[in-house]
C-alpha cells in the first residue's frame, strides 16, 4: 500500500487545486449573480435567476460533459488547446465547476446580504454613500461572518464532487485509484484513497472553523 501513496498524492494535488480554483472563481462570479438577483432591473434579475435555475437544476456530471464534449463541437471558439491534454482537461473542469459553484454560492450570498438589517442601508444612504459603496464597505464585510459556514460546507461538497473529473480522464484521486485498482486487481487501494479524502476534508474543515471563530469577534 505504501507504494501507492506517491500516485495518490499527485492525484490529491489535482483535486485540491481544482477545488480551490473553482471555489475562488465561483465566489467572485456568485457575488455578481447575487446582486443581479436583487437588482430592480427585471432583465438582469431574470438572467441571473435563469442562470441559477439551470446550474442548480441539472446534474453536475451532465454540465461537465456538455462543457467538455458538446460546447467545443458547437462553438469551435471554446475548443481549448494548450498543447497539454492534462491541462486542457483541467481547464474544462475548472470552467464547469466554477459555473456550478457560482450558482449555489449566489443563493448563499444573497441570503447573507438580505440578513443584514435594513437600517444599515438607510444609515449608509444618510451618510451619502451610493448603493455600490454601501455594498462594498458596509454590507458585504458584515456578511462575511455569515458566509463562512455555508461556503465551508460548499467547499467540502465540491471537494468530493471533483471526483467526477475522472469521467473525462483527469487524473485526480479517484482516477488514480481506479487506475491502480485495474492494474493490480487489489481493492485495498480504496482504503488509503478514502483515508486521504478524510484527511483533506478534516484539514479544510479546521481552516473554515478557525476563520469562522476569527470573524465571529466582529458580531
Amino acid at each position: 500500500m505504501a507504494s501507492w501513496i506517491p500516485a495518490l498524492l499527485r492525484g490529491a494535488r489535482i483535486t485540491i487545486s481544482l477545488t480551490v480554483c473553482a471555489l475562488s472563481a465561483g465566489l467572485v462570479l456568485s457575488l455578481f449573480i447575487a446582486l443581479g438577483k436583487m437588482a430592480k432591473s427585471k432583465i438582469l434579475n431574470g438572467i441571473c435567476t435563469a442562470y441559477t435555475f439551470f446550474f442548480r437544476g441539472t446534474p453536475l456530471l451532465m454540465q461537465l460533459y456538455f462543457i467538455y464534449y458538446a460546447l467545443p463541437t458547437m462553438f469551435p471558439a471554446f475548443n481549448i488547446q494548450t498543447g497539454n491534454s492534462e491541462r486542457d482537461r483541467f481547464l474544462y473542469a475548472f470552467i464547469a465547476f466554477s459555473f456550478n459553484c457560482a450558482a449555489y454560492n449566489a443563493e448563499i450570498i444573497r441570503a447573507a446580504i438580505q440578513s443584514i438589517d435594513k437600517g444599515q442601508f438607510e444609515a449608509s444612504r444618510a451618510l451619502g454613500l451610493s448603493y455600490a459603496q454601501t455594498m462594498r464597505f458596509v454590507v458585504v464585510p458584515q456578511s462575511i461572518r455569515r458566509l463562512i459556514p455555508p461556503v465551508g460546507n460548499e467547499f467540502i461538497l465540491l471537494l468530493k464532487d471533483v471526483a467526477l473529473v475522472s469521467m473525462i480522464a483527469l487524473v485526480d484521486i479517484t482516477m488514480v485509484t481506479r487506475n491502480i485498482e485495474s492494474s493490480t486487481r487489489s481493492a485495498l487501494i480504496y482504503i488509503p484513497a478514502m483515508i486521504l479524502y478524510l484527511v483533506i476534508t478534516a484539514f479544510f474543515t479546521i481552516i473554515f472553523r478557525r476563520l469562522e471563530k476569527k470573524y465571529s469577534v466582529y458580531e
